[in-house]
């Protein structure tokens, strides 16, 4: 028995308890509240992304969690940690990264690896994780995009493109899953206030020649009507909710949490 499948049986009555969750990118921001939110209910938890070490032994020792560091870059590795880590029941494809830079200044190897991270990094997990959750008979792919997925915005041709293309890949393969007792969706938030967020006000400021307050207020929070950054915490609130019973029917959806960005 995994320690993480122990410390999801010891949370007894809890409504995931003996369901297994792989969150890729899970070491901080939206992907560390969709573990937590799922650990709270009760399921084990494998936690994949980035981060000093010992803080991810920290973070580990907090869920009860597994761990595997695969570069989701690569092909190979994606394939080591899914046969490495077995079966599992819900997966959230939440990894990614940014570089905002204008078209034709954007480096081809930016493009590469956030293409590579934000989709087909998606693409490999869901394709091996698949066949057990058919198997079983229940199962739930989580994508997180964007509301990126569904507007555009100047600077960012290679996130959009990918968050675009998880939107019509989650479709698919709901489609494909639909009779076998798998959903698929995908969460999309507005700007949630996060490292990756964080970290790409400098190359907003240089492509925009704005202040990093500017940035803030007058890009990141402009487009979202409530002026008020994402939660954490409420996306892992939805994720725990499309594992629910209630989202049984739920497949092939969108889910906009954008302070009504996408609402315009």
């Amino acid at each position: 028995m995994h320690k993480s499948d122990a410390a999801a049986a010891a949370a007894g009555g809890a409504t995931l308890a003996g369901r297994r969750a792989l969150v890729t990118g899970s070491t901080s921001g939206i992907g560390l509240a969709i573990a937590r939110a799922l650990r709270a209910e009760g399921a084990a938890i494998v936690l994949n992304g980035l981060g000093d070490e010992d803080e991810i032994a920290a973070l580990c020792e907090e869920l009860g969690a597994d761990f595997n560091g695969a570069n989701l870059m690569q092909a190979d590795a994606i394939a080591a940690m899914m046969d490495e880590i077995g079966g599992i029941d819900i997966l959230v494809n939440n990894a990614g990264m940014q570089h905002v830079a204008p078209v034709e200044e954007f480096p081809p190897e930016k493009w590469d690896a956030i293409i590579a991270l934000n989709l087909t990094a998606a693409f490999h997990t869901t394709r091996l994780a698949v066949p057990g959750m058919k198997a079983k008979g229940w199962g739930r792919i989580i994508n997180t995009a964007s509301a990126h997925s569904l507007a555009a915005s100047p600077f960012k041709s290679a996130y959009v493109a990918a968050k675009h293309g998880i939107a019509g890949f989650t479709k698919t393969i709901a489609l494909e899953l639909a009779e076998h007792g798998v959903t698929a969706n995908c969460i999309s938030p507005g700007y949630v206030w996060t490292p990756l967020v964080e970290n790409q006000i400098p190359d907003t400021m240089a492509a925009r020649g704005m202040t990093r307050e500017e940035v803030i207020n007058n890009v990141l929070l402009a487009g979202q009507p409530t002026r008020k950054f994402v939660r954490p915490e409420d996306v892992g609130a939805m994720a725990v909710f499309l594992c629910s019973a209630a989202a049984d029917n739920i497949t092939g959806a969108n889910l906009s949490m954008d302070g009504g960005w996408t609402a315009k």
